[in-house]
């Protein structure tokens, strides 16, 4: 399965490798345990204010702290045809929009 994950380990280890997760929450005034969720790639939903002090201050962009990627935790034996069911609903969405 395709996912999103966050590169924020990876792009402090390149700006400098002994960048701690509690100094840059610091440096960037924003809540530490939200950091610490996004760098161990734990969060759900990223905050688009913590996505703008990070790519201020590592000077990068939202696709370099962020991006898609495999799951290695999804099972390979998943059938995709169970991802994309029909509801049954579609049908009358695109009368609506013809309308």
């Amino acid at each position: 399965m395709t996912v999103i994950r966050s590169n924020l380990k990876e792009v402090m280890e390149n700006h400098d490798p002994k960048l701690s997760i509690r100094k840059l929450a610091k440096d960037i005034n924003y809540h530490f345990d939200s950091v610490r969720r996004m760098y161990k790639d734990e969060m759900v939903q990223y905050p688009r204010d913590l996505l703008l002090k990070l790519c201020l201050y590592f000077n990068v962009q939202p696709g370099q702290l962020i991006g898609i990627a495999e799951d290695e935790d999804s099972m390979s034996t998943t059938d995709e045809s169970m991802d994309h069911q029909e509801d049954g609903n579609d049908n009358e969405d695109d009368k609506d929009a013809n309308l």
